[in-house]
């Protein structure tokens, strides 16, 4: 029998996928390359079930003979090693971001004289419908929790922003932008940050917002959202109240909580050595991370060490030493932290820990070195890039603008233009109409 070809993703099997297997069984015997996690983010799609999973499905239809991994998005490895005389894929990717692979498809194909057969792309059912569909059902707080950790291991970067309430979430959660190459990018994820949320409730950040408020608000953010959400835990405050939080954030869905090493009252990073800030020592720090990562029940929750050493002035050989001594101690990952606008010591730094540890999670939170792009920290080995303050920072000088307006001009037309439309904001929250 002739040799066919399917490239798959199938987290969400539907009618489409059927369709496309069932006109390919007719060419001859159906090999399905099942993407891997890693593979599927390659293209900004990291599936919700896991490989083995989508896997046992597959393999099961009865128009398929074998299911392989396909282990990057490009299709070469594959098409080399089974020379098909046949690849179907459904025609939408013509005109969208997969277009390269079809274009390297095209010409492995001509090596050897095989062909690429194209079936209309199932417009009244995909991928993207479903996933829309079943984000407005909502989401388990178990597959909230582990989503951060599966978009880690699969995507060059992730890309999260800072949430203060559930508006904010919901931009989180549906913005969308397409790049010059076609592809859909979105953001993976939100932060909480204990600046933004002090300061939308008119309070210091100083650690005045307890942690019971603070996840008042991350509940009603939640029930408007279905991505995974990292905490920002200043310090953690005493071990022993450590352990407390990250229960309370573990049993809420929470994915990460990111905790720095200084010490006292807290103090913004920002500011560095112009105010007091004391850091704790590596061990104290490390003791911390042993009682956070001994609390939790779950393998999927992140407890994340940030470093203050470059903030505070304390050289790079210290950031490594405390980078290199938190993973020992247990930490899921590292955030490394600096006011300069010069990305420099942020690349020196990973480079370095990169050199020894290639796998631990590298975090940065690019306010002051924001020149830097998310493609930029994927080479370099940053994993998970926070934006971690501005969609308050742009809220604020809007309502600030409008406010003036209606007092200058004793109304609020001449305001209309910089508002959204009534309607426009009512269809914005699911349930509305």
């Amino acid at each position: 029998m002739k040799k066919v070809y399917v490239a798959m993703i199938a987290d969400l099997l539907h009618a489409g996928h059927i369709n496309i297997l069932k006109e390919a069984s007719k060419l001859g015997s159906v090999t399905v390359g099942l993407f891997t996690d890693k593979a599927a983010g390659e293209i900004d799609d990291v599936p919700y079930l896991d490989y083995e999973k989508r896997k046992e499905v597959i393999e099961n239809l009865k128009f398929v003979e074998d299911v392989i991994p396909q282990a990057t998005s490009s299709y070469k490895e594959n098409i080399e090693n089974l020379k098909p005389d046949f690849i179907v894929h459904g025609d939408d990717w013509v005109n969208n971001s997969q277009r390269k692979y079809r274009d390297e498809v095209i010409e492995l194909l001509k090596e050897y004289g095989g062909k690429l057969i194209e079936i209309e792309y199932s417009k009244d059912i995909n991928d993207l419908q479903v996933k829309e569909t079943m984000s407005k059902l909502g989401i388990s707080t178990g597959a909230r929790l582990g989503r951060l950790r599966k978009l880690i291991n699969a995507k060059p970067v992730v890309k999260i922003l800072e949430v203060h309430n559930a508006l904010s979430g919901l931009i989180a959660e549906n913005a969308k932008e397409t790049t010059e190459d076609g592809s859909e990018v979105t953001f993976d994820g939100m932060w909480s940050s204990s600046l933004t949320d002090s300061t939308s409730k008119g309070k210091p950040d100083i650690e005045a917002v307890d942690t019971t408020a603070r996840l008042t608000t991350i509940n009603e953010i939640f029930e408007a959202t279905t991505k995974p959400l990292i905490y920002d835990a200043d310090t953690g405050g005493k071990p022993e109240h450590f352990e407390f939080t990250v229960r309370s954030l573990e049993r809420t869905g929470v994915s990460a909580v990111i905790i720095e090493d200084k010490t006292g009252l807290k103090k913004n990073s920002l500011f560095g050595n112009d105010v007091k800030q004391t850091q704790d020592s590596i061990e104290n720090f490390c003791h911390k991370i042993k009682v956070g990562k001994s609390a939790q029940i779950t393998k999927e929750f992140m407890v994340i060490a940030r470093i203050e050493s470059l903030i505070l002035e304390a050289g790079m050989d210290d950031a490594l030493k405390r980078a290199f001594a938190y993973v020992d101690a247990g930490a899921d990952g590292v955030m490394i932290h600096s006011r300069l606008k010069d990305p420099a010591e942020i690349i020196e730094f990973v480079t370095k820990f990169r050199e020894k540890d290639s796998h631990s999670p590298v975090v940065v939170v690019p306010t002051s070195f924001n020149s830097v792009t998310t493609d930029e920290f994927a080479k370099i080995g940053v994993n998970v890039v926070i934006y971690a303050n501005h969609m308050l920072r742009a809220a604020y000088p809007g309502m600030m603008n409008v406010a003036k307006s209606i007092l200058k001009n004793k109304r609020s037309k001449e305001a209309e233009p910089d508002c959204m439309a009534i309607k426009e904001i009512l269809e914005l929250i699911p349930g509305t109409k």
